[in-house]
């Protein structure tokens, strides 16, 4: 194999506003070349000129960077900051009662809190972290609900130098064990509960019957905070209220100033061993991305009602809600709850209520959206609305157009991001005010970010062939190691296929002849069919631009015949078809297929539900699918799937 074929073509183009242009951070591609061009003629002076101008340093860096340990790279290591000082301290001179976050929860009660009153919150967290004993460089473990708490127990972390390790709120027991263990958490910071679709969830005895199953006892105190008001047990002297850590606290506590390479934190990503893989990012460069990214990507202006839908227990929740937005001084809005509750219409809802004017979600949402409801956004003010944004995986391109023409009524350009919780932030994107926009495509690198398509034995491929995804040069918030597990990072991201030179991301990807990157999925989701390579995402793509499909997900499974066949499990608009009427519709969906990319791809299998397995956060669950369309038992851990019962109707082959 050297390429892996490119079979979508997409030739609308989608030029930026012109008004939009002339007030840009980065205004118009000479703009954005020229920036290129800076970092490609001096790529350490230009890291250097970005971190002097966007950090607060405590002490000056001498050092850029030092590849003499590669891969294990280290930025301005020799320099001292504070994260959550960066976040806070230095709005508190200049804009102390301007809005930090406004909160609505699941049942649309909104709170909101200023930055000199986050500063005080963080500040009296930080003090009872510290009081419990918890000093710099010790692991807490947060498993809180979406809430301004959970951005406040981070940012306590931060401030006195401890590393936080946050899980996702719908995780597991043994998830919290395992990740308790690896990290050798100190502390857990949790709730009684949290609401998610009008349904109380637990999460206090969630973590209770992790810390039952042993390896735990590290982890000597677990922090409260009461958001249910559900009974929970309480242990005497290990389990604490939030309200009575935080009383008689002090509201101010001075940084712990830190090295540059100190870890801010660790966050736990599915590893293919299923052992999970504890990504490590460091303080100054993760922060630095994460600044430059609001004010490149998002064009952030300090006029700006931002929404990033994400959970804080990933690692987009941590980049573009914790950290990214609060060190711009930006406004932002956090969630609680799920886009579908009450109806369809709480997305919608909220940005004409909020007056949001940057809106940055997810595919996996969009699609869901536009099953539930596809006119649902005309009902509603979006008109303050400039910038939308998508995130975690590929959107395939007639999202793109419903997002574009239905909430962003033609005139909001789409950043379609690309970044990996290993990049730390946003890699490949879209300029708002400067790139011509393909729909699907996630454009060019960030300045800075040097991107590449290269075959197996590292050549770059040509323009319109499709291959593996590589970034050549290290950048400031790239992962630093995988947590206690170094042999595991460099054979999993600097592989001895390129001689350990080149960060592996995993994806594939293709450059049109124009040069515009197309995300492809997974390389271990590229279909061998016939001796032909084909990205699972252009199939994909290819059949929810039909009509009657709302999401589609494609994987392999072995045939005899043309070594994989094509396998597609597809909702529909409309209700789940039986019969004779599954037959009809799957022959339909078959020839569309070959008609949008050619008869190779047509899939052999084509299963309907009405839903994707998916997590809580909405990602789906590929691996339960690759079972499926094997025809293999379900061994792995299902307990964070939202609709478990969805695997029977997935069985059904038309």
């Amino acid at each position: 194999m050297s390429t892996i074929e490119s079979v979508l073509t997409e030739n609308r183009v989608f030029p930026p506003p012109p008004e939009l242009v002339r007030q840009a951070n980065i205004p118009g591609m000479d703009a954005y070349r020229a920036l290129c061009a800076e970092a490609e003629r001096d790529f350490e002076g230009f890291w250097a000129r970005q971190a002097r101008s966007e950090l607060l340093w405590h002490k000056a860096f001498t050092k850029v960077l030092d590849e003499s340990k590669a891969p294990f790279y280290r930025w301005f290591h020799d320099g001292e900051l504070n994260a959550s000082y960066n976040c806070l301290d230095r709005h508190l001179k200049v804009q102390p009662d301007k809005t930090a976050i406004i909160f609505e929860a699941d049942d649309g009660a909104v709170t909101k809190v200023t930055y000199q009153e986050l500063y005080h919150d963080v500040c009296k967290f930080a003090n009872a972290l510290k009081a419990r004993g918890i000093k710099v460089g010790d692991r807490v473990l947060i498993y809180m609900p979406m809430s301004i708490q959970a951005v406040v127990a981070m940012q306590a972390c931060a401030r006195i130098g401890a590393t936080h390790s946050v899980v996702f709120g719908g995780f597991s027991a043994k998830s919290i064990q395992e990740r308790v263990v690896d990290a050798g958490a100190v502390a857990i910071v949790t709730a009684d509960g949290q609401f998610r679709g009008g349904r109380e969830i637990p999460l206090k005895p969630v973590v209770d019957e992790a810390i039952a199953m042993g390896g735990c006892d590290g982890a000597k105190c677990v922090i409260v905070y009461k958001r249910t008001g559900s009974s929970v047990p309480m242990k005497p002297g290990r389990d604490l209220w939030w309200s009575d850590a935080v009383a008689g606290q002090a509201d101010t506590c001075e940084p712990t100033w830190v090295n540059a390479e100190h870890p801010l934190f660790i966050l736990y990503t599915s590893g293919s061993t299923g052992k999970p893989k504890g990504v490590q990012h460091s303080t100054a460069g993760y922060l630095l991305q994460a600044i430059l990214t609001m004010k490149w990507t998002f064009d952030y202006k300090p006029s700006d009602i931002y929404w990033c839908t994400a959970d804080v227990g990933w690692v987009t929740g941590h980049t573009y809600i914790t950290y990214g937005p609060l060190a711009c001084g930006a406004t932002e809005v956090m969630f609680e709850g799920v886009p579908t509750y009450p109806d369809a219409g709480r997305f919608w809802k909220m940005i004409q209520d909020h007056g949001v004017t940057v809106f940055y979600t997810a595919p996996t949402a969009i699609r869901s959206l536009i099953k539930a409801g596809g006119e649902l956004p005309k009902k509603y003010d979006l008109s303050k609305l400039r910038i939308l944004g998508s995130v975690g995986e590929p959107i395939n391109p007639e999202a793109w157009m419903w997002y574009y023409e239905t909430v962003g009524r033609s005139k909001c350009p789409i950043v379609d991001t690309w970044w990996q919780t290993e990049t730390g932030g946003i890699l490949i994107t879209p300029l708002p005010g400067a790139t011509p926009l393909k729909p699907g495509s996630c454009t060019f690198p960030l300045p800075g970010i040097m991107a590449d398509i290269v075959d197996e034995t590292g050549h770059t491929v040509e323009l319109g062939k499709g291959g593996i995804l590589v970034i050549k040069r290290p950048w400031p918030s790239m992962i630093r190691t995988i947590w206690g597990d170094p042999e595991r990072f460099k054979k999993s991201y600097y592989p001895e296929d390129f001689q350990g030179r080149y960060y592996l991301a995993g994806d594939g990807a293709s450059r049109d002849l124009e040069g515009y990157i197309r995300i492809m999925g997974r390389i271990d989701d590229v279909l061998n069919v016939s001796g032909h390579r084909l990205g699972t995402m252009e199939i994909e793509s290819a059949l929810v631009a039909n009509p009657m499909v709302a999401e589609a997900a494609v994987v392999g499974r072995p045939d005899d015949l043309t070594g994989e066949a094509v396998c597609a499990f597809v909702v529909l608009k409309q209700a789940r078809p039986g019969g004779a009427d599954a037959d009809r519709i799957a022959k339909e969906l078959r020839d569309w297929v070959a008609k949008e990319i050619g008869a190779i791809a047509k899939p052999k299998d084509i299963r309907f539900g009405e839903n994707l397995p998916k997590t809580r956060s909405g990602k789906i669950m590929r691996r339960l699918l690759r079972s499926l369309a094997k025809g293999e038992e379900i061994t792995q851990d299902t307990s964070t799937l939202e609709n478990p019962a969805i695997l029977d109707q997935l069985r059904q082959v038309s």
